[in-house]
């Protein structure tokens, strides 16, 4: 029941998208354009910027869309109330930063026991996060990634990987490999990156959950420095 909630909300959340898409792409087709803005304030935006003529066609989708948007923090209240109440290891996922309560409590419930995985690399592989291989001759080339398992876990821990990447995402490990990643470029380097890093973060946010133990965002750093100063 309690990931009903969060899958109602994630249908509310399309559908709202679905109608701010519609509304702009009418207000395009009629020579006009709304600017960039979150989702909250794209009633007042649209009201301001679209045609007087279209008014009347747009005004009952702009109310729905400010209707759906109360819904959605509607919901956000309860999830986070859920979290709060019931499920204690929220607080422990949400030490990394990028990963809210909303991806931490889906994480919980789409898993529901940690203990189902004997190793933490193996959840990658179960959200399907993990690219196909292709074998051909002496090689072995990576394909897209299998996307089995929850699609709506995976679609949040891929944005919490974008968040990582991103310019509001703190420096940590997570962020530098993904970077390094990134940065050999190629063909969607950075969509790809966001995908890899989200496959590391589902089995850190494993580990976590399974030691209860306090995030360290340079881990591995650490490790590699006082291994350096060892070999020098």
């Amino acid at each position: 029941m309690d990931l009903a909630v969060i899958r109602s909300r994630d249908a509310v959340v399309r559908t709202r998208t679905n109608l701010i898409n519609h509304v702009r792409g009418m207000v395009k087709s009629f020579g006009g354009r709304i600017s960039k803005c979150s989702a909250e304030a794209f009633c007042s935006r649209a009201l301001e910027e679209m045609p007087e003529e279209l008014r009347p066609t747009l005004w009952a989708v702009v109310k729905t869309i400010a209707d759906l948007s109360r819904q959605i923090r509607n919901y956000d209240k309860q999830i986070e109330a859920m979290a709060e109440q019931r499920y204690p290891e929220v607080k422990i996922l949400r030490q990394i930063s990028g990963v809210g309560v909303l991806t931490a409590l889906t994480y919980v419930l789409v898993l529901e026991d940690p203990h189902r995985f004997k190793k933490s690399r193996s959840v990658g592989a179960y959200l399907g996060l993990r690219p196909r291989l292709k074998q051909s001759g002496q090689s072995d080339r990576q394909l897209r990634i299998t996307k089995a398992g929850d699609k709506l876990l995976r679609r949040l821990l891929v944005g919490s990987g974008q968040y990582i990447l991103g310019p509001l995402g703190p420096d940590c490990d997570l962020r530098r490999w993904g970077l390094a990643l990134a940065a050999r470029g190629g063909k969607n380097a950075k969509k790809r990156a966001a995908v890899a890093v989200a496959r590391k973060l589902s089995v850190l946010l494993h580990r976590l959950w399974m030691t209860g133990e306090e995030y360290e965002p340079f881990r591995v750093a650490h490790q590699e420095a006082v291994m350096g100063n060892l070999n020098g």
